[in-house]
């Protein structure tokens, strides 16, 4: 761009400097600027690069200053990650001699020939636990990564190729690892616990949603839930709304900006792999981590090796992740959060999500049934495969330690990614040239091929046909690899020509690489060879189940909704500044929330640009219908009492939306369990708690679980900034995500004051250490129909920080003042179930009649002062600018 930047042909640099840094990626890590001017200069010079070409990039940093090598080393080490970036560093005067850097060219080169290995199990259970843990073994007695496989499982798969009498192929069982992972199977939620034979999942999550379908009736809203890449409810006579939300937990404690950046655009695949094809109409977000402002060292291997990022470095990664995923793929990010604690330093938790809108019927065909049919052809499109992505669900499903596989770390290609997404969902869909379609995401090939084949009873595949990055892949990675933007497609014989042709136009990657069959098995070859031959039963249903006992949780250790007290002016902007009430604005303003024009309620609200806690679309231009999306999450209270944590995060989740204008009988819930050292009876106590009490208050509320996911290893193991060996696990960590649809956006309410002389009204009981739900449902249904009948000024749902943090933050929002006046001392009460809400004076009467029968109480009234006053008793504690408080709010974050 010749208005801010210049550039230099060779070593021609005007640029006066004393040292040279240079950053550039590792072989086989995605390099998506390389990609883009390889495109450039393909279109611009007409050229086609042959298959030994490439465009390679690197960064190159100039430093002027008297500092020592020694210093700018730690520069150095400071901007790069070693386990994807290499780094090298010249003087002016080496710099010059050498005319530059060196040229190093970070070519993939394997010049092993690729084979397919057996694997002995017929060893002792000490063995077989190796392999399942650290496993298979290399021929120079390396290990390929962990199986995640423990000895039932391992001995399960002995047993099955036992009466066979063969043993597995490293395929084979590689395949069975990823398809039987925690993060695929999800064992720990399905698994007898106690009890419970049928496993929390059926019981609490899977059986809440059945019985609030079923007493909905023909008001039920749901149409696919629990059996897709993602949940969908109805939005209208034509749409369906899809929603899922993803962990990224793993990869992003490696790599924050890969791992961030694959998680939003695998998300995004979620969306697209529903059902025939949603588009991606908004994305989500939520960040738990260490204060980002302290370092404290961790190290994953003994003598301070294997160091892990800082604080800081994970948070402006994961940051800058999704920035790219969103903004690169047109995909608004309206909503989102932050959190933080400390035991996120050893993992920090990565929520993404993604909200897709798909036509109810495609040509009379309903939009959300696919199967594919024995003949079809086995499509991959998209990015092609690498060895970036192996071992990713298999390395999800452990703890962070010194083994955690450096091959699990990728890079997401969000502008390959999109126009795979136009091609697929703006026109192959459209035409019905597929007949099922999923994601390439954990696992792989070998999940995403073997899924699809359960729905034609078996599939064959031709590995040899797999386009690659790089040739040498040994065959398991071809089918295990995660690398990014890829598709598998069913797709009828008599289509592929004109599909083929399509994506073609569209510069998006087809290749036929085998057959769905109803032979009753998964058989994968490379060329003549059959590398893999196993029963799909065995495949997706042969895993062990492993029944487990839990403690059971103790009585609830702490004083709920009363963990700050705030009596003084100093008390309030002391609060107002802390990490989990402050501003997050940095991040909306780098987030794309307008891009699909369907933005309906900002993420930034008011005059003072407040961070909101529930945001709206409007997703079809020409409706004025809209989607209100909000989330609950408190982990505060996970170790303490963990049915209170989840109770509240759902009370949380739907009081935020309903808070906004959302109809508290058509908003339903996702649930993301994020969890540790699940192999601990009392945490699976906790978990067993948690996932009762999502049971009980989704019944209560009406809310039906659409989609969820867990993510149950959040430990790291390894040593302290002194070498001394250490564990730290995450707080049991619940997040429930809202989403509801609304027949007005006109009708959506913000948070921020509107005018001086509004009347303040504080809605719902004073509860601590319980969720009355009942009430809250009632007060919730009465609210509702005081939005309808245009009754609400302005309103905040009652969080963190309680009622103090919400007059702060409606009164900077309408940069107005308001004089309160109460008559007990609960500023600081963080209780569940209240809303705050301003009134116009002409509506007070009307307003007070709807809820009659709720427990709400005037407090105040809103001025032009912009002062808060607060009087508890008739005393003062209480008396601040508004600019006072916008201040200490924006302060935290203000030079990220």
């Amino acid at each position: 761009n010749p208005v801010t930047q210049k550039y230099y042909f060779k070593s021609d640099y005007e640029i006066i400097f004393d040292w040279a840094i240079e950053i550039g990626f590792l072989p086989g890590v995605t390099d998506n600027v390389a990609h883009t001017v390889k495109q450039i200069a393909e279109d611009l010079l007409k050229i086609k690069f042959k298959a030994r070409e490439n465009v390679y990039s690197s960064q190159l940093t100039l430093i002027k200053g008297k500092l020592d090598e020694k210093k700018v080393t730690r520069i150095a080490n400071s901007l790069y990650n070693p386990l994807i970036q290499r780094v090298a560093i010249k003087n002016h005067q080496q710099f010059v001699k050498d005319q530059g850097m060196d040229r190093i060219v970070p070519k993939v080169s394997l010049t092993k020939q690729p084979k397919v290995n057996e694997v002995d199990l017929e060893v002792n259970d000490e063995e077989l636990v190796r392999i399942g843990k650290t496993g298979i073994a290399n021929p120079d007695g390396s290990r390929r990564g962990p199986l995640a496989l423990d000895l039932r499982f391992m001995k399960t798969i002995k047993n099955h190729f036992g009466k066979q009498k063969r043993n597995p192929t490293d395929v084979e069982l590689e395949s069975l690892a990823q398809t039987w992972s925690e993060h695929c199977k999800h064992t720990i939620f399905n698994d007898p616990i106690d009890e419970i034979k049928e496993g929390l999942f059926a019981k609490y999550i899977k059986g809440a949603t059945e019985k609030i379908r079923k007493k909905k009736g023909r008001r039920d809203f749901c149409v696919s839930v629990f059996k897709d890449n993602s949940g969908a409810i109805i939005f209208d006579d034509k749409y369906l709304i899809t929603h899922k939300v993803e962990t990224h937990n793993s990869p992003s404690a490696l790599d924050p900006y890969g791992g961030a950046v694959t998680g939003i655009v695998g998300v995004n695949r979620d969306a697209i792999g529903f059902g025939l094809g949603a588009k991606p109409v908004a994305n989500f977000y939520g960040y738990c981590l260490a204060d980002p402002r302290v370092n404290k060292p961790l190290y994953k291997g003994k003598n301070f090796t294997q160091p892990m990022l800082s604080s800081s470095r994970i948070m402006s990664g994961v940051i800058d992740g999704v920035n790219a995923g969103g903004n690169q793929s047109g995909i608004p990010t309206p909503q989102g959060f932050l959190y933080f604690d400390e035991r996120y330093r050893g993992k920090p938790l990565v929520y993404v999500g993604t909200i897709g809108l798909i036509p109810r019927m495609i040509k009379g065909k309903q939009s959300h049934i696919k199967k594919a049919m024995p003949g079809d052809y086995v499509v991959m499109v998209g990015g092609r495969v690498g060895k970036d992505g192996i071992h990713g669900a298999t390395f999800s499903s452990e703890a962070m330690d010194s083994g955690s596989p450096v091959g699990a770390v990728q890079i997401g290609d969000a502008i390959t990614q999109k126009k795979l997404s136009d091609a697929l969902v703006k026109e192959a869909r459209d035409q019905l040239l597929y007949r099922s379609i999923t994601d390439n995401g954990a696992g792989g090939l070998s999940c995403s091929v073997a899924e699809m084949a359960k729905e034609s009873g078996g599939c064959l595949v031709n590995l040899e046909k797999v386009p690659l990055k790089y040739d040498g892949m040994e065959p398991w990675e071809i089918w295990v690899s995660e690398s990014q933007e890829r598709m598998t497609l069913a797709v009828p014989k008599t289509n592929w020509k004109k599909l083929k042709k399509l994506l073609d136009s569209r510069e998006v990657e087809a290749t036929v690489i085998g057959e769905f069959t109803g032979s009753g098995r998964c058989i994968v070859k490379y060329g003549k060879k059959t590398i893999m031959d196993i029963d799909m039963k065995f495949l997706h249903d042969g895993l062990p189940q492993r029944p487990m006992q839990t403690i059971p949780v103790g009585p609830a250790k702490q004083n709920f909704g009363t963990r700050t007290k705030i009596r003084s002016n100093k008390d309030l902007t002391s609060a107002l500044s802390g990490l989990n009430i402050c501003s997050y604005s940095f991040i909306s303003q780098q987030y794309d929330y307008v891009v699909q024009a369907n933005n309906a309620l900002a993420p930034l609200q008011g005059k003072g640009r407040i961070s909101a806690d529930a945001s709206a679309i409007k997703p079809v231009l020409t409706s004025k219908k809209g989607v209100v999306l909000s989330q609950g999450l408190w982990p505060e209270y996970g170790e303490t009492d963990p049915y209170y944590m989840a109770a509240v995060s759902i009370d949380t989740a739907i009081r935020n939306a309903v808070a906004s204008g959302a109809d508290p009988d058509r908003l339903a819930i996702l649930d993301n369990f994020c969890w540790c050292s699940p192999d601990d009876p009392e945490r699976l106590g906790q978990l067993k708690e948690a996932a009762r009490a999502c049971h009980d208050y989704a019944v209560i509320y009406g809310a039906p679980f659409i989609s969820g996911k867990d993510s149950m290893f959040n430990d790291f193991k390894g040593y302290d900034g002194k070498g001394h060996p250490i564990k730290i696990s995450i707080p049991p960590t619940l997040l429930i995500s809202s989403i509801g649809v609304v027949d007005d956006v006109d009708r959506l309410v913000s948070l921020e004051a509107k005018n001086p002389g509004d009347m303040v009204y504080l809605l719902g009981k004073n509860q601590i250490g319980k969720v009355d739900g009942v009430a809250n449902d009632k007060l919730y249904h009465s609210f509702y129909l005081a939005v309808q009948s245009d009754l609400i000024a302005s309103s905040i749902s009652v969080n963190r920080g309680g009622l103090a943090v919400a007059l702060a933050k409606k009164t900077m929002g309408g940069m107005l003042g308001a004089e309160i006046d109460l008559q007990e001392d609960i500023l600081s009460l963080e209780s569940a179930g209240r809303i705050l809400v301003t009134v116009r004076p002409d509506n007070e009467k009307k307003f007070e009649k709807i809820m009659r029968g709720n427990v709400f109480t005037k407090i105040g009234q809103i001025t032009a002062s912009k002062k808060l006053i607060v009087h508890i008793l008739k005393k003062y504690p209480i008396n601040v600018s508004v600019d006072e408080m916008l201040q200490a709010y924006r302060r935290t974050f203000k030079n990220f």
